[in-house]
């Protein structure tokens, strides 16, 4: 495909529920004429912020995995699925607790914790995904995995599905948002599952700011584009245009040890590391 765009950076985009985050990849693939990629999965039932990667960008992926997360949730109790959530068969299981109870849980799940991932989920089992497994009747256990959640918040009942309350929930990458609800249910003795999921901010990127699904098109898209030094989290370092770092060297840097935004002059260039007064670039990005 003919590329259409000039700048490298990241579209944040508000995927809508029911849709994969492949489909909106896809969709800014062809808009842009670029290989692209999200920096983290939503299911296809969760809306909001779905960070995409165009051109070199994509490449980051790694960089992202420790970032920030924040959620609404919505999660119906008194019943089970095999999904953890409302996309799977329901069984009613146990009660709907009260208010106060719910809160008193939450406190529990703060902190790092080990956390079982769900069945259905694109965890690796034995080179094939969790959700085929699954779907295809396989049985088969996950392993833990230590995740932190920075704050459980609840936010009240649910005013449009009985049996179910809301809750604001900052997390660190990789945690299963599907299992909080099904341990937070055990906890209080009964089934629980997710009903409803909105991601509203994903390290930099925040729900006020990312671009509905249906906005993008080929009119607009060069200007929704967030330039890929504007999100690193790293501090500048800036290098003569002539410098051998740009022929793969180590050079000399008067910087502390640490990754950096690498820049040839007023030009982006890359990511660099120092480490014992020495610069090198690890990732190009221009």
């Amino acid at each position: 495909m003919e590329r259409k765009v000039k700048t490298l950076g990241f579209v944040n985009v508000d995927k809508p529920s029911g849709m994969t985050s492949s489909a909106v990849v896809n969709r800014v693939k062809r808009l842009t004429g670029l290989p692209c990629g999200h920096m983290g999965t939503l299911d296809p039932l969760a809306s909001g912020v779905l960070p995409v990667g165009t051109g070199n960008a994509a490449r980051l992926f790694d960089y992202f995995l420790q970032k920030e997360k924040e959620y609404v949730a919505e999660f119906v109790f008194g019943a089970t699925s095999d999904t953890l959530d409302t996309t799977g068969e329901l069984v009613p299981c146990g009660e709907v607790p009260g208010e106060e109870a719910v809160a008193a849980v939450l406190p529990r799940f703060v902190g790092e914790i080990d956390q079982i991932p769900p069945r259905y989920s694109a965890k690796n089992v034995g080179g094939r995904r969790g959700y085929e497994l699954a779907r295809a009747g396989v049985e088969f256990e996950l392993p833990p995995k230590r995740v932190t959640v920075y704050s459980f918040a609840l936010l009240g009942r649910s005013e449009e599905r009985p049996g179910a309350y809301r809750f604001r929930i900052r997390c660190g990458g990789g945690t299963y948002i599907r299992s909080l609800a099904r341990d937070v249910g055990a906890a209080l003795g009964t089934g629980c599952v997710m009903s409803a999921l909105r991601r509203t901010q994903s390290g930099f990127f925040r729900i006020g700011d990312a671009v509905p699904f249906d906005a993008l098109g080929e009119e607009n898209i060069e200007d929704v584009i967030v330039p890929t030094e504007m999100v690193l989290p790293f501090p500048p370092l800036v290098l003569e245009e002539s410098s051998r770092a740009f022929n793969g060297l180590a050079v000399r840097a008067e910087a502390p040890d640490g990754k950096y935004k690498a820049f040839r002059g007023a030009e982006f260039y890359g990511i660099a590391e120092v480490r014992g007064g020495r610069a090198k670039i690890v990732t190009k990005l221009c």
